[in-house]
């Protein structure tokens, strides 16, 4: 399950020193994913096993302070949350990145109380949702994770990553709309990498700063706070 690891991170968990733990495989097929070899190329990446992580944890109790799960999806694997169980026990912060096509097992998370922090990527509106992550999704397993996470009563953030070649600037206000009432939302503006999946998009362009910031003004009728990166 576990096929990346970022040793230390001062960004991934706010304001706690975590270690960020990549699982491979996804759902979603995004043609501007930022971890695409997780996706693609998971064969040639490294292993770890349950056990390997654990120990590793158990000697950075004293240094690290919260655990990140991100992918990848993570909710694809129906051993996430014993996994997270086991994480909890020793004493971290959880933290789970999910694009929240799995709300059973986000229900599961919650009503167990292993779950700290809860991050959700909203990748377009859902009259897009389809074209963007190529993949025939049932959109009320979306709404439903979304209406979970902004009653779960944890701390939790919602975000997308926008580019013009998909999102228009209604449609990143609809996207808001989508998650009304949400304490924070964060808005990233692509930048063009030489892995992305969909090569076309390696000469297409991000919002501008300026742009973004307007949009984002524009979001905050609908969510409490909203933020770019």
């Amino acid at each position: 399950m576990i096929r990346g690891i970022q040793k230390s991170s001062f960004s991934d968990y706010p304001d706690k020193i975590s270690i960020v733990l990549f699982v491979a495989g996804c759902n979603f097929r995004c043609g501007f994913c930022h971890n695409p070899e997780l996706v693609y190329n998971r064969k040639n990446l490294p292993k770890y096993s349950d056990q390997e992580i654990l120990d590793y944890l158990n000697k950075r109790k004293k240094i690290l302070e919260a655990v990140v799960i991100s992918g990848g999806e993570p909710t694809i694997y129906k051993k996430l949350p014993v996994f997270i169980k086991k994480l909890k026990n020793i004493g971290f912060l959880i933290k789970l990145d999910t694009n929240g096509t799995n709300p059973s097992m986000l229900k599961q998370l919650i009503n167990d109380k292993v779950i700290d922090y809860l991050a959700m990527d909203l990748k377009g509106p859902l009259a897009k949702y389809q074209l963007i992550t190529k993949n025939n999704l049932n959109f009320k397993n979306i709404t439903t994770s979304i209406d979970l996470i902004i009653n779960s009563q944890l701390p939790y953030e919602f975000r997308s990553t926008v580019l013009p070649y998909f999102h228009q600037e209604e449609d990143i206000i609809n996207m808001a709309k989508l998650i009304t009432g949400a304490d924070l939302y964060y808005l990233q503006s692509f930048v063009p990498r030489d892995d992305l999946v969909n090569k076309k998009l390696i000469k297409e362009k991000g919002f501008s700063k300026t742009d973004l910031r307007e949009i984002a003004k524009k979001c905050q009728q609908f969510v409490k706070k909203c933020l770019i990166r």
